[in-house]
C-alpha cells in the first residue's frame, strides 16, 4: 500500500531547551575553552589540576 508523501515540510521553531544544535554547540564550546584552560594551568603552574586545587 503506497500512501502519498505531505508536498512542503512544516516549518517548525526551534526547541527553547533540550538536546538541540545551539546547545550542544555551546557545550562544546564551553568545554574546549575548560579544557585549554586547564591545560595552560598545569603549563604554566608546573602542576595538575589536583594538586594546584590543594587535594594532592
Amino acid at each position: 500500500m503506497n500512501q502519498p508523501q505531505p508536498s512542503i515540510t512544516p516549518n517548525t521553531q526551534e526547541p527553547k531547551f533540550g538536546f538541540n544544535k545551539y546547545a550542544e554547540r555551546l557545550n562544546g564550546r564551553a568545554a574546549m575553552i575548560g579544557f585549554v584552560s586547564l591545560l595552560l594551568v598545569e603549563f604554566f603552574t608546573g602542576k595538575g589540576m589536583l594538586s594546584w586545587l590543594g587535594l594532592l
